[in-house]
Protein backbone atom coordinates (compact mmCIF):
# COMPACT_ATOMS: atom_id res chain seq x y z
CA UNK A 1 0.00 0.00 0.00
CA UNK A 2 1.26 3.47 -0.87
CA UNK A 3 0.47 6.49 1.33
CA UNK A 4 0.95 10.20 0.77
CA UNK A 5 1.52 12.17 4.01
CA UNK A 6 1.29 15.92 3.49
CA UNK A 7 2.99 18.58 5.61
CA UNK A 8 3.33 22.35 5.74
CA UNK A 9 6.73 23.27 4.25
CA UNK A 10 9.61 23.64 4.76
CA UNK A 11 10.72 20.15 5.77
CA UNK A 12 14.35 19.27 6.48
CA UNK A 13 14.45 15.64 5.34
CA UNK A 14 18.28 15.35 5.45
CA UNK A 15 18.28 16.30 9.14
CA UNK A 16 15.43 13.90 9.96
CA UNK A 17 17.04 11.07 8.02
CA UNK A 18 20.44 11.78 9.59
CA UNK A 19 18.97 11.61 13.09
CA UNK A 20 17.23 8.30 12.39
CA UNK A 21 20.22 6.82 10.55
CA UNK A 22 22.57 7.56 13.45
CA UNK A 23 20.26 5.59 15.77
CA UNK A 24 19.10 2.79 13.45
CA UNK A 25 18.94 -0.63 15.11
CA UNK A 26 20.36 -3.58 13.20
CA UNK A 27 17.60 -5.99 12.22
CA UNK A 28 14.84 -3.43 12.79
CA UNK A 29 15.75 -0.29 10.83
CA UNK A 30 17.52 0.35 7.53
CA UNK A 31 18.50 3.65 5.93
CA UNK A 32 19.60 3.42 2.30
CA UNK A 33 19.47 5.75 -0.71
CA UNK A 34 17.55 8.43 1.16
CA UNK A 35 14.85 6.01 2.34
CA UNK A 36 14.07 5.11 5.95
CA UNK A 37 12.62 1.63 6.48
CA UNK A 38 11.67 -0.18 9.65
CA UNK A 39 9.60 -3.00 11.05
CA UNK A 40 6.45 -2.14 12.96
CA UNK A 41 4.30 -4.01 15.44
CA UNK A 42 0.69 -3.20 16.24
CA UNK A 43 -1.99 -5.25 18.00
CA UNK A 44 0.14 -8.37 17.81
CA UNK A 45 0.65 -8.08 14.04
CA UNK A 46 3.88 -7.19 12.24
CA UNK A 47 4.85 -5.39 9.05
CA UNK A 48 7.20 -2.85 7.54
CA UNK A 49 7.15 0.76 6.37
CA UNK A 50 9.50 2.65 4.06
CA UNK A 51 9.45 6.46 3.94
CA UNK A 52 11.05 8.97 1.57
CA UNK A 53 10.40 12.52 0.28
CA UNK A 54 7.68 12.64 -2.34
CA UNK A 55 6.87 15.16 -5.02
CA UNK A 56 5.40 18.32 -3.56
CA UNK A 57 5.06 18.87 0.15
CA UNK A 58 4.61 15.30 1.30
CA UNK A 59 6.38 12.14 2.37
CA UNK A 60 5.73 8.94 0.46
CA UNK A 61 5.18 5.74 2.41
CA UNK A 62 5.21 2.14 1.28
CA UNK A 63 3.35 0.07 3.86
CA UNK A 64 3.26 -3.70 4.18
CA UNK A 65 0.88 -4.63 7.00
CA UNK A 66 -1.69 -7.44 7.19
CA UNK A 67 -4.61 -5.48 8.72
CA UNK A 68 -6.09 -2.59 6.73
CA UNK A 69 -8.18 -1.59 9.77
CA UNK A 70 -4.98 -0.48 11.49
CA UNK A 71 -4.30 2.17 8.83
CA UNK A 72 -5.57 5.21 10.82
CA UNK A 73 -3.38 4.28 13.80
CA UNK A 74 -0.37 3.70 11.54
CA UNK A 75 -0.83 7.06 9.82
CA UNK A 76 -1.15 8.84 13.17
CA UNK A 77 2.04 7.22 14.45
CA UNK A 78 3.95 8.07 11.28
CA UNK A 79 2.83 11.68 11.44
CA UNK A 80 4.14 11.87 15.01
CA UNK A 81 7.35 10.04 14.17
CA UNK A 82 8.18 12.46 11.35
CA UNK A 83 6.70 15.52 13.12
CA UNK A 84 4.49 16.34 10.15
CA UNK A 85 2.05 18.52 12.08
CA UNK A 86 4.59 20.81 13.75
CA UNK A 87 3.68 24.49 13.96
CA UNK A 88 7.12 25.66 12.86
CA UNK A 89 6.02 29.25 12.34
CA UNK A 90 4.83 29.66 15.93
CA UNK A 91 7.92 28.07 17.43
CA UNK A 92 10.30 30.02 15.25
CA UNK A 93 8.59 33.34 15.97
CA UNK A 94 8.95 32.69 19.68
CA UNK A 95 12.62 31.66 19.51
CA UNK A 96 13.84 34.10 16.84
CA UNK A 97 14.51 36.99 19.29
CA UNK A 98 17.32 34.87 20.78
CA UNK A 99 20.36 35.45 18.51
CA UNK A 100 21.83 31.96 18.81
CA UNK A 101 18.53 30.24 18.01
CA UNK A 102 17.74 32.74 15.26
CA UNK A 103 20.96 31.77 13.50
CA UNK A 104 20.21 28.06 13.87
CA UNK A 105 16.68 28.55 12.53
CA UNK A 106 18.06 30.43 9.52
CA UNK A 107 20.46 27.55 8.85
CA UNK A 108 17.77 24.85 9.05
CA UNK A 109 14.31 26.43 8.74
CA UNK A 110 12.61 23.09 8.10
CA UNK A 111 14.06 21.25 11.09
CA UNK A 112 11.62 18.98 12.90
CA UNK A 113 11.76 17.11 16.23
CA UNK A 114 11.95 13.37 15.46
CA UNK A 115 9.28 11.40 17.26
CA UNK A 116 8.98 7.70 17.93
CA UNK A 117 6.98 4.81 16.53
CA UNK A 118 6.36 3.32 19.95
CA UNK A 119 6.67 4.61 23.52
CA UNK A 120 8.15 1.43 25.00
CA UNK A 121 10.78 1.29 22.28
CA UNK A 122 11.78 4.91 22.89
CA UNK A 123 11.86 4.43 26.67
CA UNK A 124 14.20 1.46 26.26
CA UNK A 125 16.44 3.45 23.93
CA UNK A 126 16.56 6.31 26.44
CA UNK A 127 17.34 4.09 29.43
CA UNK A 128 19.97 2.16 27.51
CA UNK A 129 21.58 5.48 26.61
CA UNK A 130 22.03 6.53 30.22
CA UNK A 131 25.72 7.25 30.87
CA UNK A 132 26.98 5.50 27.71
CA UNK A 133 27.55 6.65 24.14
CA UNK A 134 24.89 6.59 21.45
CA UNK A 135 26.88 3.92 19.59
CA UNK A 136 27.08 1.67 22.65
CA UNK A 137 23.37 2.13 23.35
CA UNK A 138 22.48 1.22 19.77
CA UNK A 139 24.59 -1.91 20.01
CA UNK A 140 22.80 -3.00 23.19
CA UNK A 141 19.37 -2.21 21.76
CA UNK A 142 20.18 -4.19 18.62
CA UNK A 143 21.08 -7.23 20.73
CA UNK A 144 17.82 -6.84 22.60
CA UNK A 145 15.80 -6.73 19.37
CA UNK A 146 17.38 -9.82 17.83
CA UNK A 147 17.23 -11.84 21.05
CA UNK A 148 13.72 -10.99 22.24
CA UNK A 149 11.92 -9.55 19.21
CA UNK A 150 9.71 -11.69 16.97
CA UNK A 151 10.99 -12.51 13.50
CA UNK A 152 9.26 -10.69 10.66
CA UNK A 153 9.06 -11.52 6.98
CA UNK A 154 10.18 -8.49 5.02
CA UNK A 155 10.96 -7.54 1.47
CA UNK A 156 13.39 -4.91 2.79
CA UNK A 157 16.90 -6.39 3.03
CA UNK A 158 18.23 -6.17 6.57
CA UNK A 159 14.89 -6.06 8.39
CA UNK A 160 14.47 -9.30 10.31
CA UNK A 161 12.79 -8.55 13.65
CA UNK A 162 10.29 -6.27 15.36
CA UNK A 163 10.83 -4.58 18.70
CA UNK A 164 9.96 -6.99 21.55
CA UNK A 165 6.57 -6.94 23.25
CA UNK A 166 6.17 -5.62 26.78
CA UNK A 167 5.12 -8.99 28.22
CA UNK A 168 8.35 -10.55 26.95
CA UNK A 169 10.57 -7.76 28.23
CA UNK A 170 8.90 -7.61 31.64
CA UNK A 171 10.16 -11.10 32.54
CA UNK A 172 13.42 -11.20 30.55
CA UNK A 173 16.84 -11.22 32.21
CA UNK A 174 17.97 -8.12 30.38
CA UNK A 175 21.18 -7.76 32.37
CA UNK A 176 22.40 -10.84 30.46
CA UNK A 177 22.75 -8.60 27.41
CA UNK A 178 25.70 -6.88 29.07
CA UNK A 179 24.35 -4.01 31.13
CA UNK A 180 24.29 -3.28 34.88
CA UNK A 181 21.69 -5.32 36.74
CA UNK A 182 20.08 -2.13 38.02
CA UNK A 183 19.51 -0.94 34.46
CA UNK A 184 18.06 -4.29 33.49
CA UNK A 185 15.63 -4.03 36.41
CA UNK A 186 14.66 -0.53 35.31
CA UNK A 187 13.89 -1.73 31.80
CA UNK A 188 11.85 -4.70 32.99
CA UNK A 189 10.02 -2.34 35.35
CA UNK A 190 9.15 0.03 32.50
CA UNK A 191 7.75 -2.87 30.48
CA UNK A 192 5.67 -4.03 33.46
CA UNK A 193 4.45 -0.47 34.04
CA UNK A 194 3.14 -0.38 30.47
CA UNK A 195 1.34 -3.69 31.01
CA UNK A 196 -0.24 -2.22 34.16
CA UNK A 197 -1.11 1.07 32.42
CA UNK A 198 -1.45 0.68 28.63
CA UNK A 199 -1.77 4.46 28.20
CA UNK A 200 1.54 5.16 29.97
CA UNK A 201 3.06 6.68 26.84
CA UNK A 202 -0.11 8.20 25.36
CA UNK A 203 0.71 11.65 23.89
CA UNK A 204 -2.68 13.16 24.65
CA UNK A 205 -2.65 12.27 28.35
CA UNK A 206 -1.74 14.88 30.98
CA UNK A 207 0.87 14.35 33.69
CA UNK A 208 3.10 12.18 31.55
CA UNK A 209 6.42 13.33 33.01
CA UNK A 210 5.20 12.79 36.58
CA UNK A 211 4.14 9.22 35.77
CA UNK A 212 7.52 8.51 34.19
CA UNK A 213 9.43 9.97 37.13
CA UNK A 214 7.50 7.66 39.45
CA UNK A 215 9.09 4.63 37.76
CA UNK A 216 12.20 3.10 39.32
CA UNK A 217 15.39 4.23 37.58
CA UNK A 218 13.75 6.98 35.50
CA UNK A 219 15.29 10.37 36.20
CA UNK A 220 14.50 13.80 34.87
CA UNK A 221 16.71 13.54 31.75
CA UNK A 222 15.05 10.31 30.65
CA UNK A 223 11.54 11.52 31.45
CA UNK A 224 12.05 14.79 29.58
CA UNK A 225 13.55 13.02 26.56
CA UNK A 226 10.56 10.66 26.38
CA UNK A 227 8.21 13.63 26.85
CA UNK A 228 9.76 15.40 23.88
CA UNK A 229 9.95 12.53 21.42
CA UNK A 230 7.00 10.33 22.43
CA UNK A 231 4.57 12.50 24.40
CA UNK A 232 5.28 15.27 21.85
CA UNK A 233 5.72 17.94 24.50
CA UNK A 234 7.65 20.67 22.68
CA UNK A 235 8.72 22.06 26.06
CA UNK A 236 10.36 18.77 27.05
CA UNK A 237 13.96 19.65 27.88
CA UNK A 238 16.58 17.04 28.87
CA UNK A 239 18.57 19.38 31.06
CA UNK A 240 22.21 18.43 31.58
CA UNK A 241 22.34 16.59 28.26
CA UNK A 242 25.97 16.38 27.15
CA UNK A 243 25.12 17.29 23.56
CA UNK A 244 23.23 20.42 24.60
CA UNK A 245 26.06 21.50 26.89
CA UNK A 246 28.57 20.93 24.12
CA UNK A 247 26.51 22.90 21.59
CA UNK A 248 26.40 25.90 23.91
CA UNK A 249 30.11 25.53 24.60
CA UNK A 250 30.85 25.70 20.86
CA UNK A 251 28.97 28.98 20.67
CA UNK A 252 30.09 30.61 23.92
CA UNK A 253 33.59 29.16 24.22
CA UNK A 254 32.84 27.87 27.71
CA UNK A 255 30.67 24.97 28.76
CA UNK A 256 27.80 26.04 31.02
CA UNK A 257 26.68 24.08 34.04
CA UNK A 258 23.38 22.21 33.88
CA UNK A 259 21.87 24.84 36.17
CA UNK A 260 23.10 27.68 33.95
CA UNK A 261 21.66 25.96 30.89
CA UNK A 262 18.31 25.44 32.59
CA UNK A 263 18.14 29.10 33.56
CA UNK A 264 19.01 30.14 30.02
CA UNK A 265 16.33 27.87 28.59
CA UNK A 266 13.59 29.49 30.67
CA UNK A 267 13.29 32.19 28.01
CA UNK A 268 12.66 29.49 25.39
CA UNK A 269 9.46 28.16 27.01
CA UNK A 270 7.10 26.70 25.85
CA UNK A 271 9.34 25.43 23.03
CA UNK A 272 12.48 24.35 24.87
CA UNK A 273 12.35 20.98 23.13
CA UNK A 274 12.45 22.54 19.69
CA UNK A 275 15.36 24.72 20.85
CA UNK A 276 17.11 21.55 22.05
CA UNK A 277 16.67 19.95 18.62
CA UNK A 278 18.20 23.04 16.98
CA UNK A 279 21.19 22.79 19.32
CA UNK A 280 21.65 19.04 18.85
CA UNK A 281 21.51 19.38 15.08
CA UNK A 282 24.07 22.20 15.11
CA UNK A 283 26.65 19.62 16.18
CA UNK A 284 25.92 17.40 13.17
CA UNK A 285 26.84 17.68 9.52
CA UNK A 286 23.65 16.80 7.64
CA UNK A 287 23.27 17.97 4.04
Amino acid sequence: MRLHLAYQPPYDWPAMLGFLAARALVGMEVVADGVYSRSIGLNGLHGTVSVWPGTGDALEVELDFPDAAALPEIVMRLRRLFDLDADLAAMQRHLAPHPLLARLIDERPGLRVPGAWDGLELAFRAVLGQQITVVAAIRLAGKLVTQYGAAVRSSVPGITHVFPEADVLAVADLAALGMPKSRGRTLSGVAQALLDDPSLFAPEREGGVARLLALHGIGDWTAQYIALRQLRDMDGFPNGDVGLLKALEVVDGERPTAREMLLRAEAWRPYRGYAAQLLWTSLSRVD
